[in-house]
């Protein structure tokens, strides 16, 4: 059976994208969907390709118990025609992705704010990278309130 396989993208692939995608992994090892589900993240920047998530990140991550391992990567062209679900952490990004694909990626591309439940104070997941503190507080609040009504979206998907 094809795993259905969900792409977090962000600028750098080293705050949001990272996040987003450590926390989707978790929802789904703690639903037991994890085998019926692949997750990955990319950035639409390769200037940190390697890189493990920006510590800052990684260390409010793993106050909230998540490990962030992934391995910074930009986003390449077979993602756009592999992945079932590309998700933009904000305008920008998708800007970006439709601009780099090569194909219409329109019907698999969702933005990340488009889960977060009514009365959050933003609309999209802004990236924390040269804020302080808050700003990862904030953008992890986000993440997982955005991957919690994005995993019950997933899971009709899999019935289907």
């Amino acid at each position: 059976m094809k795993r259905y396989k969900i792409l977090f993208v962000c600028l750098g692939n080293i705050c949001r994208s990272p996040a987003a995608h450590g926390v989707m992994q978790h929802l789904l090892e703690m639903e037991g969907l994890d085998h019926m589900v692949e997750v990955d993240s990319c950035g639409t920047y390769g200037g940190h390709q390697g890189q493990l998530p920006d510590h800052r990140m990684r260390r409010h991550a793993a106050r909230r118990g998540y490990d962030l391992t992934h391995r910074s990567r930009p986003i390449e062209q077979r993602d756009f025609s592999e992945c079932d679900m590309i998700v933009a952490m904000d305008e920008a990004n998708a800007r970006d992705l439709k601009r780099m694909a090569r194909i219409d990626i329109t019907p698999r591309l969702v933005m990340m704010g488009d889960y977060l439940s009514k009365g959050q104070p933003l609309d999209y997941v802004p990236d924390p990278y040269y804020g302080g503190p808050d700003g990862f507080e904030l953008a992890l609040d986000l993440i997982e309130d955005a991957c919690a009504h994005l995993l019950v979206e997933i899971k009709t998907k899999l019935q289907q």
